[in-house]
């Protein structure tokens, strides 16, 4: 009996491990992304603001809409393999190859190089969605169990967290040493690194997963899919918060390397609280599935809101020192990591309430309208950082930046996030699945053995 126990075990972490893992390679060129596109355009390529910002809103409302067919797609998808998993197998290699092309400096014209810019970030973001939708609509099928559902979201964000890190901590170092001067030759350099581990990790992840509940293809058109949703209350609220977690976050990283640059003057803390932003969640995912057990994920949802506010308000008003704006920084991460690990917690949740409800299970669709909205609320939050440049009269050639520029990059990193907290707070305070998941997760168990019963006898009778 023990033996069995113990296989059982070393499975589940082996799966545990494998589902992560997606995570450390999406954020391998996901946080190069989040902290240094903007910083690309403008600075190395030399685009300006205003052309950045009209791209960046274009590009993710595109790439948005690839999210619901993929989704849908992902639903129709039936193989030995499963539903999901086939698409992070066959997505990692062009995931890999578009990251190179997206940091890359063509030699070409100013008007070329904003086409390429179009080009290879929507390329890119395509290939961002067919690894990392199937991401999510994967968990309500590794696992029934709402704890080891909780566990293996922690492991994602963990992973998550982890490839972030090492982004955050290396990045600009290895940009520096490679280009030796030259960040084009730096940048693009890095991207061909990570895009190999990238790869090589989301093999990993397919080979050490398994879809262990099965989930049949439902014949339901799209647009049915999508009226499931419109009746779940409960995911509406979930998609609401995360135009806030996401675009929040987007706008926050992408304003690091400005903040630190151009507001604080202390370029050299930008890899620092860049590493501290990443490497603190880690430690706070590991909590999570403990303090999931004491209150519900809403709860610790708005408390992950309050800490993050608190950070952020210390790092404004440190005053100038160097070890007040560090402690800032590591209570907000703490914040964001428990927001981050209560965001994929709660991600499958709405799903098995609309089957509750209705009858179908729709993962791989709500994975992917999840998707599409949070793209919709990065691309507002990317193209209203690059506006606020634009708008504060922000110069890359100077060394020090105008009043107004130093304002729109402050908002960028402060205010902004603050206020998408707050309305994380007001939206999560509507939200009460919490209270009737378990005995959703009961009943949907009780409907899964009655029909296997009916399928017995309807096999016996034949």
């Amino acid at each position: 009996m023990g033996n069995v126990e113990k296989k059982v075990t070393i499975g589940t972490w082996r799966q545990r491990i494998g589902y992560g893992s997606s995570d450390f390679a999406c954020n391998l060129i996901w946080q190069m992304i989040s902290l240094y596109l903007l910083y690309f355009y403008t600075n190395v390529m030399h685009l300006n603001a205003a052309a950045v910002s009209v791209m960046f809103l274009v590009t993710k409302v595109f790439d948005g809409v690839t999210d619901l067919i993929v989704g849908f797609l992902i639903d129709k998808t039936n193989t030995r393999w499963g539903k999901s998993r086939p698409w992070i197998l066959f997505g990692a290699v062009p995931f890999a190859v578009t990251s190179v092309l997206a940091f890359s400096v063509p030699n070409i014209s100013q008007t070329g190089m904003l086409i390429y810019a179009y080009v290879t970030y929507i390329l890119l973001s395509l290939s961002y969605t067919i690894v990392n939708i199937p991401m999510a609509s994967i968990l309500p099928a590794l696992t029934e169990d709402a704890q080891e559902r909780t566990t293996l979201a922690a492991c994602r964000t963990f992973f998550s967290s982890v490839g972030s890190t090492v982004v955050s901590a290396t990045a600009l170092t290895l940009v520096d040493k490679f280009g030796n001067g030259n960040e084009a030759l730096g940048f693009r350099i890095v991207m061909m690194i990570f895009g190999v581990i990238g790869c090589l990790v989301f093999f990993f992840c397919f080979f050490n997963t398994k879809e262990r509940v099965q989930i049949s293809a439902e014949n339901v058109s799209i647009k049915a899919n999508l009226l499931c949703l419109v009746h779940n209350k409960p995911w509406k609220l979930f998609a609401l918060n995360i135009v806030w977690f996401f675009g929040g976050y987007v706008l926050q990283a992408s304003a690091v390397i400005f903040y630190f640059t151009y507001v604080v003057g202390n370029k050299g803390m930008v890899q620092l609280v860049a590493t501290i932003t990443t490497l603190v969640p880690i430690v706070t995912n590991l909590c999570a599935p403990f303090l999931a057990k004491l209150t519900s994920k809403r709860n610790l949802m708005v408390a992950g809101n309050i800490i993050h506010t608190a950070g952020l308000l210390l790092v404004f008003f440190g005053g100038g020192s160097v070890t007040v704006m560090i402690a800032g920084a590591v209570i907000a991460a703490a914040g964001y990591g428990l927001k981050g690990s209560m965001h994929f917690a709660m991600q499958p949740d709405p799903v098995d309430y609309g089957e509750w409800k209705s009858g179908v299970n729709t993962s791989g669709t709500l994975s992917a309208v999840n998707g599409f909205i949070g793209k919709v609320g990065m691309a507002v939050a990317s193209s209203a950082g690059a506006a606020l440049l634009e708008i504060g009269g922000f110069d890359e050639m100077a060394a020090v930046q105008t009043a107004g520029a130093q304002t729109a990059i402050t908002s960028m990193y402060i205010w902004v996030p603050i206020i998408m907290n707050i309305a994380s707070i007001i939206t999560m305070a509507f939200y009460d699945l919490d209270k009737i998941y378990p005995q959703i997760v009961k009943e949907l168990a009780e409907r899964k053995v009655a029909m296997n019963r009916e399928d017995a006898l309807l096999e016996k009778n034949k």
